[in-house]
């Protein structure tokens, strides 16, 4: 199993009502975080694309903060958490022109995550407003990358976009082209991006007990799959929570006082296509930070991935039964400061990671690799 840490730019009201300063020192964090990251046995770091959601994400141009990144590291994956590849939002020839420059200026250590948006505010700000068109956007524009990647010249003509005869540059550094993604939360994604071969980012998580099933359905259907890409990306990453602390009282404590609740509540007041639960309050009621009682309850069934490292290691193993590929852990989803931050990436990267992770070499390089050498590109 594999580990992701993920950038969202959270900056809630309180930290703005105490540092003026606060989107730039957030933003900032989140990348100092991702070079902390790769130094310490982290494989991937996830930056998301958001527009227009105050307090719940400030990372609106991830194609800017993904080079900065992978300019301060050497071994991290830095991945699109996502790409909007709607017409209205990113112009599929813009997305391919971008995508493939970072595969030149990482050598090959960037994933291509993608989605369709999932918050009317979003949609309706470029111009969307219907949000289930989005789906047919999404189906239109996910099998046109890899023609656009091809050698020579691309034209096409579509129902939501279009491209005269034109040679998009430059074309990928590494063959065939970076590893595809798909974000999901409900089981018929899940089985389309099977079916598609297509890595899964799944940011709806919860208990492996409640995943279990989506990873079961998607496993089956990849083992047929047809390939939007030139090969599949057999990959399920899940998010959740951490705090690992040598003291695991001080890890439980400290996540009752996260303001992670906050944020989710945000998820739901924003990401308006999700299905919303009936126990979540209308905003502006926000959903409680939890109790002592309920982080221990979240840790036993593998919900909350807290304490010190061999609490940590006992969560883990919950997600690794379940055969979860890469967990994605997002500890600046929270008022914590950056030095906390650090000290919990650094502590588990050192010593929870090497317990699962044995393998050097990324998953998506080794497909890549493998789809080289079948494809005769290698």
């Amino acid at each position: 199993m594999e580990f992701g840490l993920f950038c969202g730019g959270y900056i809630p009201q309180s930290m703005m009502e105490s540092d003026p300063q606060a989107e730039h020192t957030r933003l900032m964090s989140e990348a100092d975080l991702c070079v902390v990251a790769d130094q310490h046995n982290w494989k991937y770091a996830w930056l998301t694309e958001h527009h227009f959601l105050w307090e719940y994400s400030h990372i609106s141009a991830n194609e800017v903060l993904a080079p900065w990144v992978l300019a301060r590291t050497e071994r991290l994956h830095v991945g699109s958490g996502i790409i909007n590849i709607t017409p209205p939002v990113n112009h599929p020839a813009r997305v391919a022109e971008r995508v493939a420059m970072m595969d030149h200026l990482s050598s090959g250590r960037f994933e291509f995550g993608t989605g369709r948006g999932s918050s009317t505010t979003e949609q309706a700000g470029f111009g969307i407003t219907d949000p289930e068109i989005t789906r047919d956007m999404y189906d239109e524009v996910i099998p046109e990358f890899k023609k656009m990647w091809k050698d020579g010249t691309y034209q096409f003509d579509g129902k939501f976009f279009s491209l005269p005869e034109r040679n998009v540059l430059p074309k990928p550094y590494v063959k065939p082209h970076p590893a595809m993604w798909v974000a999901a939360g409900n089981p018929g994604t899940f089985e389309k991006a099977a079916k598609m071969g297509l890595g899964v980012l799944c940011f709806t998580g919860g208990a492996p007990e409640k995943m279990a099933p989506l990873v079961d359905l998607y496993k089956k259907t990849i083992e047929d799959a047809e390939p939007v890409g030139d090969y599949v990306n057999n990959n399920i990453a899940v998010t959740t929570n951490f705090m690992c602390l040598e003291d695991r009282n001080e890890a439980r404590e400290l996540l009752t006082r996260s303001g992670n609740g906050r944020q989710q509540s945000l998820v739901f007041h924003y990401l308006d296509t999700f299905p919303k639960p009936k126990w979540v309050p209308e905003w502006p009621i926000e959903i409680a930070d939890p109790t002592l009682e309920q982080v221990e309850a979240g840790w036993k069934m593998g919900a909350s991935i807290v304490g010190n490292p061999d609490d940590c290691e006992e969560a883990l193993r919950k997600w690794e039964d379940i055969g979860v590929d890469q967990l994605i852990m997002g500890p600046s989803g929270s008022v914590y400061p950056h030095d906390l931050l650090e000290k919990t990436v650094k502590l588990f990267g050192d010593e929870v990671i090497p317990r699962f992770d044995k393998d050097p070499e990324h998953s998506t390089s080794r497909y890549r690799r493998e789809a080289a050498t079948r494809l005769g590109v290698a």
